[in-house]
Formats: C-alpha cells, structure tokens, sequence
C-alpha cells in the first residue's frame, strides 16, 4: 500500500476517494502531509472518506504520528486510517 501524500492545493473530495478505496482494499491507508495548509486538506479528506465508507457499513479511525522525510530535515504529519 502507498502513502497518499496530501498538499495544500489537493481536492479533498478527491484525496476521500483515495483513502476510502484503500480501507476498502487493504483495510487501512496511509495519509501524509507537510504544513498546516496540507495538514488541513487531509483532515477535510478524512472526513469526507468517513461519509464515504459509511454507505459501505464502514466505520473508521484515524491515527495521527509525526515522521521524519527528506532524509530528516523536514517533519510530517502521517495519519493511519482504517476500520473501527
């Protein structure tokens, strides 16, 4: 499973999408973001993934942890999503 990388200028309809498509493959999904900007289009996304899967009966949890990227000069939010 990839790591859906999240940035200030993403659609969160479209980055919900991902994330429910993914909890519906793999039963989880991996979100990422850099900036408070991006930060705040993955929680959108989250949310409305959380609308998505509902239909299906799903209902999920997120799990933020910070990461280190670009070889440890630059911190992440990762947010792990998946089935409650």
């Amino acid at each position: 499973m990839d790591i859906i990388r999240v940035a200030t200028g993403s659609r969160p309809t479209a980055v919900a999408g991902a994330i429910a498509a993914s909890v519906r493959e793999s039963n989880e999904a991996k979100v990422q973001a850099i900036g408070p900007h991006a930060v705040n289009q993955a929680m959108k996304a989250i949310a409305v993934a959380r609308g998505y899967l509902a239909l299906d009966g799903l209902t999920i949890v997120c799990v933020p942890t910070f990461t280190e990227v670009e070889g440890g000069t630059r911190t992440a939010m990762r947010f792990l999503v998946g089935p409650r």
